[in-house]
């Protein structure tokens, strides 16, 4: 197993000095846990983080107590701090979160069908699709998050779609383990271009049910992923 160190080397983070350093460490490391590059059971020094990083001890340790508060590491005082195991509690309540909010973003969306957001989920939808087809998983789920955060933001709630994010780590990382299983990513696919072409006829009750099929896929296969990751996920 890779020490964090190494976690992040690859992924090579860089912050912006004129901006405070904690959010941005944690919002880094919060990347790599959900891409699954720090993995459930690895242990966090502070002091190896604050040297990837570049910086002291201190945004490091509040960036973990954040991490904490979303459930994301387990912090043992005096002792160690390491990344949590997937709470599939916690995964669920993430999900009916999501999912109550994006069927009402859904039909707020297909009320006005602006043609300009319609092209630019259509866009990212492509830009998607070529990552799938180069097998590029973090670009692909890239593209799927900008795809979501786009329709909160065109139904102007975007600070919802920041909620929804703090509180789905646990989810996205079953998605993340999901996402390579023959057949996921192309199911994806589809579901987004079911949900803009709703949204498109102005089919609010049809941009609904889009939506509720898109977010119950990773739910109901909760137990097959359990199985296949036994040592990352518990109840």
């Amino acid at each position: 197993m890779p020490k964090p160190a190494e976690a992040l080397a690859r992924s090579r983070p860089r912050l912006d000095r004129s901006r405070h350093a904690a959010p941005q460490v944690l919002d880094h490391l919060r990347e790599r846990i959900v891409a699954l590059d720090l993995t459930p059971g690895m242990i966090l020094s502070r002091a190896e983080l604050a040297s990837s990083f570049g910086v002291s001890q201190t945004p490091v340790r509040d960036a973990l107590m954040r991490l904490e508060e979303e459930g994301l590491v387990d912090v043992f005082p005096q002792h160690k701090t390491m990344v949590s195991r997937i709470d599939i509690a916690q995964a669920r309540q993430a999900h009916f979160l999501r999912r109550a909010i994006e069927l009402e973003v859904a039909r707020t969306l297909a009320g006005n069908a602006e043609p300009a957001l319609v092209r630019r989920l259509r866009a990212t939808i492509a830009r998607q699709r070529a990552a799938l087809a180069a097998g590029d998983y973090p670009e692909f789920v890239a593209c799927d998050q900008a795809f979501h955060r786009e329709m909160y933001e065109a139904a102007d709630v975007p600070g919802l779609w920041e909620e929804v994010r703090r509180r789905s780590g646990h989810l996205d990382r079953l998605r993340r383990l999901h996402l390579p299983v023959a057949g996921k990513g192309e199911a994806i696919l589809r579901d987004h271009a079911r949900i803009v072409d709703a949204i498109a006829k102005r089919d609010a009750d049809g941009a609904e049910r889009r939506v509720r099929e898109h977010l119950s896929g990773t739910v109901l296969q909760i137990e097959a992923i359990r199985a296949r990751h036994p040592d990352y996920v518990t109840n």
